[in-house]
């Protein structure tokens, strides 16, 4: 495998290639180097072979003799056969009787690339490196225009996420099939993604599944492909060597949920109106925001394949508990934007970051990077260069309680001055409290204040934080 490693760094035997050959030596031959290589090496020696080895899965790569003698289909005819239905299979047409007119040809009717016998060890394996490299960043340019600024960490300094990369960077090795549970917007494919990324599997694709969005009759068609017509190749073949999201998973119907079960024991499947089992090696994780307990309780969700995919179970806290994490989310969203117009990010104030971190952030951290994105367009719109508490919208400011006292300002200018000082002193610190969710020890440090000093201050206030903190003494 030392060429093949020797590539950009690259590790490509998880493939697996498909020869077909009218020559028994010549497929012998080129099984041997591949395998002696790492490939999972397969062969066909006519046109009718070759499209029953395509059934069973597609190949990484498949490498097709010009001429075929005896075949039903010519190489170049199979040539054009398979790329009305695999459009992402790269090609390699191989002939010992090539001119560059065939040569040309096979390039215009799909072929990644053409190879002449004799060839050399080292010309094959490079050609085959090559197609599989460049087709794998094709995919994963399809993907990033799919899913411009995915986000492929977690940010924050939080023990919540700490914890939780520290869990990722454990589990990803090990291919074990993990469950990813949390509210919605909390950043579950982030995890997955991360997971894939610190993966043995890396190099594959990262194939997701939104059960919660595709119809139940299309479901199947899109996971498992189809037979039917043209002909569809589905995202779990897609998928093979790497890693397949089924995200929100109790949306599957009950039927299809049964069928993954069989995926997860055998990983076998049949395409919709096909009767030949397909093989695939795929690492599957799974998300969900729900009770999933009660979600077997009440039918929607299949014990079976539950415990079959808790196998490593992950979940993500909310962003309300995590509140330390939104300065960095915040700036990472404005520079995301920034740099997709061109411009220079905002500065955020501290009167505005407070809000931020006060509010409870419903939709968790696809809320916040709305909201982000929304300051940053209209900032930009208008020459702005610091965002100020009072261009917030309104549900977010009205949680930061002294903000919204100095921006009506009538409330304590009616005050005596030791009534509105201790109005402000209340203000202040229950809003610093919510900023650091309630954490006494967090906010004590932030705002120079003795822990015991300030937990005397709100005990005084009254304040349900106090109480919670005597009741935990």
């Amino acid at each position: 495998m030392r060429l093949l490693r020797s590539l950009n760094g690259a590790d490509f035997t998880m493939h697996d290639i498909l020869i077909v050959d009218d020559e028994q030596d010549i497929r012998q031959l080129i099984a041997g180097v591949l395998e002696d290589e790492g490939f999972e090496a397969r062969s066909a020696s006519n046109s009718d072979g070759a499209l029953e080895e395509l059934q069973k899965r597609q190949p990484s790569v498949l490498l097709l003799d010009v001429w075929l003698e005896g075949s039903r289909l010519s190489g170049m005819d199979l040539l054009r056969h398979i790329r009305k239905r695999h459009h992402d299979l790269p090609i390699l047409m191989i002939s010992g009787h090539g001119s560059i007119e065939t040569a040309v040809a096979a390039i215009r009717d799909g072929a990644y690339d053409f190879v002449e016998k004799p060839f050399t060890a080292d010309r094959l394996l490079l050609a085959i490196s090559r197609a599989i490299e460049a087709f794998r960043l094709r995919r994963e340019n399809a993907e990033l225009r799919l899913h411009t600024d995915t986000m492929t960490e977690l940010i924050g300094r939080s023990s919540e996420i700490s914890q939780m990369r520290s869990l990722i960077e454990r589990v990803a090795p090990t291919g074990s099939r993990v469950l990813i549970q949390g509210p919605p917007g909390s950043g579950k494919e982030v995890a997955a993604r991360m997971i894939h990324n610190h993966s043995r599997r890396s190099e594959g694709p990262f194939v997701v599944v939104n059960c919660a969005i595709m119809a139940p009759t299309r479901l199947e068609e899109e996971l498992f492909g189809s037979e039917e017509g043209a002909g569809k190749t589905g995202l779990l073949e897609r998928s093979h060597g790497g890693t397949l999201l089924l995200d929100e998973i109790v949306d599957m119907p009950a039927e299809t949920q049964g069928k993954i079960v069989r995926v997860l024991q055998e990983q076998t499947f049949l395409r919709v109106g096909g009767t030949n089992w397909v093989s695939v090696d795929v690492r599957v994780i799974a998300t969900s925001n729900r009770n999933l307990v009660a979600e077997m309780a009440q039918g929607r969700m299949r014990q079976d394949l539950f415990y079959r995919l808790n196998v490593v179970p992950l979940e993500i806290a909310p962003l309300r508990r995590r509140r330390e994490d939104i300065p960095l989310l915040v700036d990472h969203f404005l520079e995301l934007y920034a740099r997709r117009v061109g411009a220079t990010p905002p500065a955020v104030a501290d009167d505005a970051m407070a809000a931020l971190q006060a509010y409870d952030w419903p939709g968790n951290v696809r809320e916040l990077r709305n909201i982000v994105e929304r300051l940053s367009i209209l900032a930009l719109g208008e020459g702005v260069a610091t965002l100020r508490a009072s261009a917030l919208p309104p549900e977010l400011s009205k949680d930061a309680p002294i903000i919204s006292h100095f921006e009506r300002g009538d409330a304590m200018m009616a005050l005596p001055l030791r009534e509105a000082r201790d109005m402000f002193e209340r203000e202040y610190l229950l809003a610093q409290m919510r900023r650091f969710g309630n954490n006494i020890s967090q906010t004590a440090q932030f705002i120079g204040m003795d822990r015991s000093t300030l937990h005397r201050k709100l005990r005084a206030f009254d304040s349900p934080h106090a109480a919670e903190q005597d009741r935990q003494a």
